[in-house]
């Protein structure tokens, strides 16, 4: 929590309460329906809750604009962004149902009512959202396509590694955020926010 603390020290004592409960949530869950590794668990503020904030360093979601996270597995970069933006409403999706289960159980011990949950593909949602957010689910190329008539402003995604000739063929405008130029630990070496407009 001190890493989450350092980059983010206006946290209200209510925000700081639900990210502190996020782990042993994710402990107990984890026991029963695998979500997050073995590895990653001890590690858990850094690589998961940390890396979903990081979007919040360089993005401000307003009061009642809605945000699709696009294959969330276990709630991430959606629920620590609806703990930071409690008036932005969030709609995790995923097509695994087992891993709904787990956000829904976080969820509801948060009381977290800016989120609502869809067992689906994206694809097949046809609301419309003013952002999407992801979290290394797919190459960019399927995101745009899954994307297609949400109307979205920007697909922010995050991702590691060399990711030249996965962009190469998108046509549309890309801005790549190297995430290590803000955060000093070394998990963020190789990591990258790719917005899409």
């Amino acid at each position: 929590m001190k890493n989450i603390v350092h980059y983010f020290p206006n946290l209200t004592t209510t925000q700081l309460q639900q990210l502190e409960q996020l782990l042993p949530l994710y402990k107990e869950w984890n026991e029963k329906i695998n979500v997050i590794s073995r590895k990653d668990i001890d590690n858990f503020y850094v690589h998961h809750v940390l890396h979903s904030l990081s979007i919040a360093t360089f993005f401000e979601f307003k009061k009642d604009e809605t945000i699709l996270d696009i294959g969330t597995g276990g709630g991430f970069p959606g629920i620590p962004l609806a703990i930071f933006f409690p008036e932005t409403k969030f709609t995790l999706t995923d097509s695994i149902a087992k891993k709904i289960t787990v956000v829904n159980a976080v969820k509801d011990a948060l009381h977290l009512q800016n989120v609502t949950t869809k067992i689906a593909r994206a694809e097949s949602i046809s609301e419309k959202f003013d952002y999407i957010v992801t979290r290394a689910v797919a190459p960019m190329n399927d995101l745009l396509f899954w994307s297609k008539n949400k109307h979205a402003k920007k697909i922010i995604a995050l991702k590691g590694g060399d990711l030249t000739e996965e962009l190469k063929p998108i046509k549309k405008n890309i801005r790549i955020i190297e995430l290590k130029e803000t955060f000093n630990e070394e998990f963020f070496e190789t990591k990258k926010i790719v917005v899409c407009t």
